[in-house]
């Protein structure tokens, strides 16, 4: 299969070139530039990310391009000005700093990656530093009106550099210098589609897992599902599911998604551990403790029942790219935001090895693919759910009656956003309970309980996430039945904040 490779110097907008590669249909790897895989036969390109640091800076990252030359290369913003710096020329920060929206003024249509783009277009800048002197031998193929370098070609290879993000949204034809870059100088054959990935997939789990049997651990997500719909296309009878009730999971949605599941085909059992996981979290009020908690207590549990089933050899996981990448640091040990619970494997007691089948695959990807392989649209745009459950919705101590609560709150919640035509819209919503009370009046008896917040965000793939703007008219009909029909609830919020800096989540 023709790989795209990604080298990664931390830049946010990393995720983004390989989302849109693989729109193109063309598979791409990001990988940190100071920990790159060896190079096979079928790496036909390589993109370098742009990046936080300055070339100038002390600690700048310095990959190693030994491929240059050799292999197409398309250097973008710090990628570019890296090539300069490194091979001769002369990167300094810029009189006029490029930040936002920059309009090509002049282009070279002669050049293979500036083919069909036209003079005016524009294009999203985000540097301050800029190329000052290039080396002899690097050709400028377009400008913006105040950076003559804006990009260039190396002669003799087929190495091009562009100090703009082709990748972002503002980039009007940013995703056609990437397909010119694939198609035109890598020659790329675009058949990476969601109808190859399902047949390629099967093949490989089938030669893979052969006649053993497999557990898989389902959540009631559409990660859990789709790999255990593609698991049960290669292993049949062999795929064994175990769906825990952890306590923690919307209203009444334990029941629901063992019924779609059984309908599905598959072979679940649905383990009802809701006393273990409270009592595991009782008293405890750190996000990253409740986590380790759960994560823990899920094992204990998911190892019992797994061991009653004979001669298991596999572990499946509904492992996705940007949990791995996201597990990985460009630069030695990141700062953890929060654990994640997909990455990081399995104490050696459990004995079992773990297979992954949609380790390599974004969850717009995953979403095609679940539609490949017949899955409902209503599973299929069922929004994110944390790991961890309503746990860390609740910013405090779990207990079961704060449980009962924000299930409820929940509920009308998201009722609410589906009859009201909005859930498609959100691309994540919840409910939080808040280690707060709040005086009110209920008749005429004055209050004191429980405030709650809403949250719903726009986003693609989570990474970044906008507040939606709900109507307010929802807003309040939503409020008034919560605070009618939640005993112990007295007061509404809504979440306004974006992320950055905020996350989705509260914890």
């Amino acid at each position: 299969m023709q790989t795209i490779i990604i080298l990664d110097h931390g830049s946010q907008y990393t995720q983004l070139i390989a989302r849109k590669v693989r729109e193109l249909n063309v598979y791409c790897e990001i990988h940190p530039y100071n920990n790159l895989p060896a190079f096979d036969k079928n790496v036909v390109g390589v993109i370098l990310s742009g990046s936080p640091y300055s070339v100038n800076d002390k600690d700048a990252p310095k990959p190693d391009l030994w491929f240059k030359g050799k292999l197409p290369v398309l250097g973008i913003c710090y990628g570019a000005q890296y090539m300069v710096n490194a091979f001769g020329g002369k990167v300094q920060r810029s009189t006029a700093r490029e930040y936002g929206r920059a309009i090509l003024t002049a282009i070279d249509s002669t050049c293979p990656l500036m083919k069909d783009v036209s003079i005016g277009s524009q294009v999203w800048a985000s540097h301050g530093d800029t190329v000052e002197t290039m080396p002899d031998n690097y050709k400028i193929i377009c400008s913006t009106a105040s950076v003559k370098n804006a990009g260039y070609k190396i002669e003799g290879e087929e190495t091009y550099a562009i100090q703009f993000h082709p990748e972002v949204h503002h980039s009007v034809e940013g995703k056609k210098i990437l397909e010119n870059f694939l198609v035109n100088i890598c020659h790329c054959k675009q058949d990476w589609t969601s109808d190859n990935f399902v047949a390629t997939a099967i093949n490989e789990l089938k030669e893979k897992i052969g006649n053993d049997k497999v557990v898989l651990g389902l959540s009631g997500g559409v990660d859990s599902s789709v790999a255990a719909i593609l698991l049960n296309e290669a292993a049949g009878k062999n795929l064994n599911c175990i769906f825990v009730d952890n306590g923690l999971l919307r209203k009444n949605e334990f029941e629901s998604v063992l019924v779609s599941y059984k309908g599905m085909g598959l072979n679940v059992k649905g383990v009802d551990a809701k006393e273990m996981f409270y009592t595991a979290l009782k008293g405890i009020k750190d996000p990253e403790a409740k986590r380790r908690a759960i994560g823990k207590t899920f094992i204990d549990v998911f190892d019992r029942e797994a061991s009653m089933i004979k001669d298991v050899r596999w572990l499946a996981q509904g492992t996705i790219y940007p949990d791995v990448i996201e597990s990985i640091s460009v630069k030695g040990p990141s700062a953890t935001i929060k654990s994640h619970h997909n990455v990081g494997g399995l104490p050696d007691y459990m004995k079992l090895k773990i297979v992954e089948p949609l380790r390599s695959l974004f969850k717009d990807e995953v979403r095609r693919v679940g539609k490949v392989l017949g899955l409902k649209d209503e599973l299929l745009s069922r929004h994110p759910f944390p790991g961890p459950g309503l746990a860390i919705r609740i910013l405090s101590d779990v207990t079961e009656e704060k449980v009962r609560i924000l299930q409820e709150v929940d509920s009308i919640f998201i009722e609410g956003l589906k009859q009201n035509d909005l859930y498609g819209k959100v691309w994540q919503a919840g409910a939080m309970l808040l280690p707060v009370q709040s005086v009110g009046v209920m008749g005429d008896e004055r209050t004191y309980e429980n405030v709650v917040a809403l949250r719903a965000v726009e986003s693609v793939d989570g990474m970044t996430a906008d507040w939606a703007h709900l109507p307010y008219t929802f807003l309040a009909e939503v409020s008034n039945k919560i605070i009618n029909n939640v005993s112990g609830v007295n007061r509404v919020c809504y979440d306004i904040s974006s992320k950055p800096p905020a996350t989705i989540e509260w914890e």
